[in-house]
């Protein structure tokens, strides 16, 4: 096996099995090294494909004589092994950055602070419902590295994170939409919103004048960044307090989506799936893609009024006394629940727990300490919950159902606040599946 270049992948969730699989289908020598527990349904893929791998652990002897190391999002920068390795001079990047190699399709990037899943999902369901042979991946769905070694998309929407920016150096995005830049997880960045935001802006480097770059005018800290960098692409604005000359705005209730003369799309926003100001950004970020690949304004407008989020994904539920409930059972790990809290904009009260994968909550805890009041835990073991979060919020609760678990959480919440069931945990210790889970909260919201 000497002379084949060897590939290191660090964590093995979604996206390091995606690039354990492409890694070994172009010829790599592979090693897959997880610090935390893998799971076993991502063990069982491993192994499948023979691929040697560690689990609790880093053997250094085993990783630094790596010729590129490919490192989940999660893992930051300051971790032992990262810097060692980037003492050593050895490339390390995203799955994103490695995918994007081996296919030619176009790709769309969604980032932004709050906002990405709901756009790449109804940016997604637009371009598919056009008959465009389009994938979806990133932060959402299966791993785009996966998808790059079995499918052949001419597309890509991809949702893309901060953290997965941060280790992209010559990813170019065919369409970059940058849909806000609000303070977030800043103890990655320095506790310096302006490292943050230079990390959202590199969603547009390596772009050319052929490609597309899309953001909100009504954003403060886009516009105070744009001052700084310049975009080489062809930019599009969208607006809902302005008129904006090429992109979207909002005038009388109707969105005008216009991205060359004559070519204008118009659509009263009460014929929006998604309700709500944000997602009138999302919508019309999403229409701006769909008009920049010359759909057709009836399909745009048909797709854009159908959308449905996903089921048990930041489901909204019902509002009752003001407090709205959002069923978000499909988060089943604390990557998706850091998601989830990161989308919120009010006060929360959290409902989580269940079966622990030896998840680490070290990443949840500035968003519990900046946006959670109160934690309800619904599982039958809670012990680590309480450990990790005992100094962050008040009131943590023991509850045993998902009718328990609505009551008091209803309880402690209060008007203009939500609750938020995002159990980061599977719910096989109370429940037969995140569905059973999901369902049993809805019908528990539905009888207060």
């Amino acid at each position: 096996m000497a002379g084949r270049s060897r590939v290191v992948i660090l964590g093995a969730g979604e996206s390091g099995i995606g690039a354990a699989k492409l890694a070994q289908l172009k010829g790599f020598d592979v090693f897959v090294s997880d610090y935390g527990v893998i799971t076993d349904k991502y063990k069982a893929a491993l192994e499948k494909l023979s691929i040697p791998f560690e689990s609790e652990k880093h053997t250094e002897e085993l990783i630094l004589n790596a010729n590129e190391v490919i490192k989940s999002p999660g893992i930051p920068s300051t971790a032992p092994i990262i810097k060692k390795l980037v003492e050593k001079g050895i490339s390390v990047v995203s799955e994103i950055e490695f995918a994007k190699r081996y296919t030619n399709a176009k790709v769309i990037c969604i980032t932004g602070s709050n906002g990405k899943s709901t756009t790449s999902l109804l940016t997604y369901h637009i371009l598919k419902n056009a008959g465009l042979n389009v994938g979806l991946a990133g932060n959402i769905g299966q791993s785009f590295a996966a998808q790059v070694a079995t499918e052949d998309f001419e597309y890509y929407v991809l949702e893309i994170s901060s953290f997965m920016l941060d280790d992209m150096f010559r990813f170019r995005a065919d369409i970059a939409v940058l849909l806000n830049i609000t303070p977030d997880h800043l103890d990655r960045y320095d506790y310096k919103l302006e490292n943050y935001a230079a990390s959202k802006m590199r969603i547009i480097q390596n772009q050319t004048q052929n490609d597309v770059f899309i953001y909100c005018a009504d954003d403060e800290e886009s516009i105070k960044a744009l001052m700084h960098i310049k975009p080489l692409a062809k930019t599009y604005a969208f607006s809902i307090v302005k008129e904006v000359e090429t992109g979207a705005y909002l005038k009388a209730e109707t969105i005008h989506i216009l991205t060359e003369p004559n070519k204008e799309l118009t659509m009263s926003i009460s014929d929006l799936a998604l309700q709500g100001k944000h997602n009138i950004y999302n919508s019309m970020a999403s229409g701006i893609v769909a008009k920049v690949l010359e759909l057709r304004n009836d399909t745009i407008r048909e797709s854009m009024g159908n959308f449905k989020n996903i089921e048990h994904r930041l489901e909204h539920v019902a509002k009752i006394s003001g407090i709205d409930f959002i069923n978000d059972s499909k988060a089943t790990n604390v990557n998706s629940t850091w998601y989830a809290l990161e989308s919120m904009t009010t006060d929360v009260v959290l409902i989580m727990g269940g079966v622990d994968k030896g998840n680490d909550y070290s990443m949840l805890k500035d968003l519990v300490k900046s946006k959670v009041k109160a934690i309800v835990c619904l599982g039958k073991d809670n012990k680590r919950i309480h450990d990790a979060f005992e100094d962050d919020v008040d009131v943590i609760v023991n509850t045993f159902s998902a009718e328990e678990a609505a009551q008091i959480a209803f309880h402690l919440a209060k008007r203009g606040d939500a609750v938020l069931l995002s159990p980061a945990c599977a719910s096989f210790d109370l429940f037969k599946s995140y569905e059973d889970r999901g369902n049993q909260f809805k019908a528990a919201v539905r009888e207060l």
